[in-house]
C-alpha cells in the first residue's frame, strides 16, 4: 500500500541545528540545519565531513548532542519507532550472509519488515529482484556476487518495506563505470516515490542525478540548492591555465588554486578570481567540481 501524509504532515525532511562531538573532542556536527524535498538530494563532500554520522542519525542509529529531526510530522529523534517504518537504510558497508541465496537473503530482511505473508512476501521480493536486476541471480550465493551486485541487493534491503525516506552512504565507491550507473538509474527511479539522500564524495554521482545539492564539510553545510544556481555563483569567477608541472607550487602561492590535473604531461589547473588574473589565464564556464572544490 502506498504511504500517505496524515493531514497537516510535512513531505520535508527537516534538520535542525544538529551538533555531535565525539569522546576526545572531534566535532562532527556543527549546528548544521538543512531543508530536503522529495525526490534525489545530493549531500557531497570529502571523507571526514560528518556525512556518515548524520546518515546514521538520519536511520536512528545515533543520536545528536542537541538539534531536531522531523519528516511527515514525525519528531524523529525524540519518537525513532515512529519513523523506522518509512526508513530504508544503506549503509556504507553492510554485511550479508554469504552462502545465502539473493532471494533468501532479501525474503529475510523482508520478513523483519513484517512481510509475514507468505505470498505477499514472495511477490514483494520477487518485484525488487526485477527491479534491481538481480532476478536471473536469485538463486546464486551472496559470496557469488559482484560488488556492483551486491550493492542492488542492499538497495532491494533498503526498499524492501517501500520506504518514504532512503538514505544510501556512499553507494558507489569502488563500482567499475557500468555497475554506478546502473546503481544511479536505479536511485533516480527510487526518487519518483521517495525522499533518497545520496550521500558521496563523488562528484559525478550528483552531477546529474540530483535537482538539489549540499556541500558538506566540517560537520557543517557550506552550500545548498539547485545545480545551477551553485553554478552560478562562480560564474566570471573561473580561470584555467596549462602550466608545467614543476611550477604548480609557484602558482598555488600566487593564486587561488581549485583544482588541478594532469592532462597530456602538463598540469591544468583552475583558480578563482572575481577579475581577469591576466598571466595567461583564460575564463571558462565552472562545472560543479569547480564548485565543490572551492567549497571544500
Amino acid at each position: 500500500m502506498p504511504l500517505t501524509l496524515r493531514p497537516g504532515a510535512d513531505a520535508m525532511l527537516r534538520l535542525e541545528q544538529l551538533s555531535l562531538t565525539y569522546p576526545g573532542g572531534r566535532r562532527a556536527l556543527d549546528d548544521l540545519s538543512l531543508s530536503i524535498a522529495p525526490g534525489v538530494f545530493g549531500l557531497l563532500g570529502p571523507n571526514g565531513a560528518g556525512k556518515s554520522t548524520l546518515m546514521r542519525i538520519l536511520a536512528t542509529l545515533q543520536s545528536p548532542d542537541c538539534g531536531q529531526v522531523h519528516f511527515r510530522g514525525i519528531d524523529a529523534l525524540r519518537e525513532p519507532e515512529r519513523l523506522r517504518p518509512l526508513l530504508g537504510y544503506l549503509p556504507q558497508d553492510f554485511g550479508l550472509y554469504p552462502a545465502m541465496s539473493v532471494e533468501a537473503t532479501l525474503d529475510h530482511f523482508a520478513n523483519l519488515k513484517g512481510l509475514t505473508g507468505n505470498a505477499e512476501r514472495r511477490d514483494r521480493v520477487a518485484a525488487l529482484l526485477q527491479q534491481v536486476n538481480l532476478f536471473d541471480k536469485r538463486n546464486a550465493r551472496v559470496s557469488a556476487l559482484s560488488g556492483g551486485m551486491k550493492q542492488r541487493l542492499g538497495i532491494a534491503i533498503a526498499l524492501v518495506g517501500r520506504p518514504a525516506l532512503v538514505v544510501v552512504d556512499e553507494p558507489t565507491a569502488g563500482l567499475d563505470p557500468e555497475e554506478r550507473n546502473r546503481l544511479l538509474d536505479l536511485l533516480a527511479a527510487v526518487g519518483d516515490s521517495a525522499l533518497v539522500i545520496l550521500s558521496t564524495h563523488i562528484v559525478e554521482d550528483v552531477r546529474d542525478l540530483c535537482a538539489r545539492i549540499a556541500v558538506m564539510n566540517g560537520g557543517r553545510i557550506l552550500a545548498d540548492g539547485a545545480p545551477l544556481e551553485l553554478l552560478g555563483a562562480l560564474r566570471g569567477s573561473v580561470w584555467r591555465k596549462s602550466v608545467p608541472r614543476a611550477e604548480l607550487l609557484d602558482y598555488q602561492a600566487r593564486y587561488q588554486v581549485i583544482s588541478s590535473r594532469l592532462s597530456a604531461g602538463a598540469t591544468i589547473i583552475h583558480v578563482f578570481s572575481d577579475t581577469d588574473p591576466g598571466d595567461g589565464f583564460t575564463s571558462r564556464e565552472p562545472a560543479l567540481d569547480d564548485v565543490y572544490f572551492r567549497l571544500v
